[in-house]
């Protein structure tokens, strides 16, 4: 029988329960997530026992407002408590944090917020003005909430982890912020909280995303341009994905120099009224 994991409202709550365990020296690994958990999640927990060992694993539940452009899914985004909180059982999760808004922003919307750079103003960036402006203050609040030792991400979220590691390096946050690989259906397609918004027609257009990383990895040994033209040409025959990008750019999203022996596909689309992101790796050769 699992055990129900520890659920904090508060942040004096989460503190009462990892203040002693930080005074025996124990890890604390945090998995930050807004809920609507999926075996994507699960793999990210299954990491943080691994980092955590005999430590507290720990998960946030938490819809940030902050990160949710005017006319944004936020109102419909979905919330399954009951059923996050089953997931976060059987994954051996010690303790949840899931606070209201007004516990996380007891002030109200912050004045003071983490300014994410220009790596913030390409790709998620450019078709989500202030997103991660969002994404980077609420993670900041969560690590200075729970201290944690290590925090783990997901790669299917790419940029996002790239700016994690970023402001975890540039602000001198003595946190170790682990990647996990992207959860995938039978199909390829990366698992995401937004994928039940799919019917049935859009769920079998979406793959078309995961077909076009896979075509550009596979002609990534002759080449960008070899990589971008065969991933485009898959996304051109699928009349339902409204294309936003396909980039390929180096591991840490700046361009990619002309010796790159590696770097990263991604792409972003609508289908119907759901926007999916999804990327990939790529082993270059010759440009």
């Amino acid at each position: 029988m699992t055990r129900p994991p520890v659920l904090a409202a508060t942040r004096e709550e989460l503190e009462a329960y990892l203040a002693p365990r930080r005074r025996q020296r124990e890890d604390v690994v945090l998995v930050p997530t807004m809920g609507a958990l999926h075996a994507g999640h699960a793999a990210l927990l299954r990491a943080a026992r691994r980092h955590a060992a005999a430590g507290v694993v720990a998960a946030s539940i938490f819809v940030n407002p902050l990160q949710f452009a005017r006319g944004e899914d936020l109102d419909r985004y979905p919330r399954t408590m009951e059923a996050d909180l089953e997931l976060c059982a059987a994954e051996g999760v010690d303790v949840v944090f899931a606070p209201a808004v007004e516990e996380m922003y007891p002030g109200g919307e912050p004045q003071v917020t983490v300014e994410p750079g220009p790596l913030a103003e390409i790709l998620e960036g450019a078709s989500r003005p202030g997103h991660f402006r969002g994404v980077l203050t609420v993670v900041a609040t969560l690590f200075g909430v729970a201290r944690p030792t290590v925090a783990v991400f997901g790669e299917k979220d790419y940029q996002q982890l790239v700016l994690v590691r970023r402001m975890n390096q540039d602000l001198c946050l003595g946190v170790e912020v682990a990647g996990v690989a992207t959860v995938r259906e039978e199909d390829g397609l990366a698992l995401s909280s937004r994928n039940r918004y799919l019917v049935a027609d859009q769920r079998g257009a979406a793959v078309a995303l995961w077909r076009a990383l896979r075509a550009a990895q596979g002609q990534a040994p002759y080449g960008v341009e070899a990589a971008r033209t065969a991933a485009l040409s898959v996304l051109a025959e699928e009349p339902r994905v409204d294309l936003d990008y396909l980039a390929l750019l180096a591991n840490d999203l700046t361009e990619l120099e002309p010796e790159a022996a590696d770097g990263r596909v991604l792409v972003a689309a609508r289908i119907g009224s759901t926007r999916l992101i999804d990327n990939l790796p790529l082993a270059l050769g010759p440009r």
